[in-house]
């Protein structure tokens, strides 16, 4: 595998093109790391499917496509993750949680709809209808049918649905552990001084949190608490805990 990366003329990037992701793209950006790397940025569920497919090196990927691949490698110490309330990956509906029958699930996402399985089965024990949405699927969530929305869209769908199921408060209380939605994972053994210089380019961004609000314009929900309250970027040993805790789930 080694030999095959050398050959490659730049190592290949991709990342999910949400706001959650500024902070740690800030710094590759703004590093000498950016002119040795190809940046591909889309929705995650993207990243990971281009990952499986070989197409990048490395990816910001949705941590429930980790079983999917034939060997896999987390680099940096960073993620997107959550201590408490997310924000902006919910369950959205118009009735509480247990009239809900059919739930709509994010055509973007992988974990989150996976997480929301498993709430829903194993927290809040109720047997619903499974629906895999297609783009407009926001406008679908009404009477007894909700919906799972991920993003920068679910920061929007907050101002909309009667009721708000944040999944990362619902994990947190259901085991007690945070969450890890995305981690930057590898599909082959990237040199040392690649990872140890994209490591420090992500943390860059998260001692720059003020510019990084005032760069992006966005009037649905407050950005510094986003990036200082919900969004936790550190991957700590507890967050590693918590997302053994949900691979195995995945694997029942």
């Amino acid at each position: 595998m080694q030999a095959n990366l050398d050959e490659l003329n730049k190592i290949k990037v991709g990342a999910v093109s949400y706001l959650n992701t500024k902070p740690l793209l800030y710094g590759i950006k703004r590093s000498h790391l950016i002119d040795k790397i190809d940046l591909i940025e889309a929705y995650p569920a993207k990243i990971a499917a281009m990952l499986l497919n070989n197409e990048i090196d490395v990816g910001l990927i949705p941590v429930a496509v980790i079983p999917k691949m034939k060997e896999h490698f987390i680099v940096t110490d960073f993620c997107i993750g959550a201590e408490n309330e997310v924000a902006s990956v919910c369950l959205f509906s118009e009735v509480p949680i247990d009239k809900i029958e059919r739930v709509l699930l994010d055509y973007q996402s992988n974990t989150s709809v996976n997480l929301a399985k498993i709430l829903l089965k194993y927290y809040w024990k109720n047997n619903v209808v499974f629906e895999d949405a297609k783009e407009d699927f926001r406008e679908h969530i009404n009477g007894t049918t909700a919906g799972v929305v991920i993003g920068d869209r679910a920061l929007q769908q907050r101002k909309i649905s009667a009721y708000v199921y944040d999944l990362a408060t619902a994990w947190k209380n259901f085991t007690n552990l945070p969450f890890v939605f995305a981690a930057w994972v590898a599909n082959k053994h990237l040199p040392e001084n690649f990872i140890t210089e994209f490591n420090n380019a992500n943390s860059l961004g998260l001692q720059h949190i003020d510019e990084i609000v005032a760069e992006n314009n966005f009037a649905d929900y407050d950005l510094k608490k986003y990036y200082t309250q919900n969004i936790s970027y550190q991957l700590t040993e507890n967050k590693k805990e918590a997302l053994q805790k949900f691979l195995n789930f995945l694997n029942e």
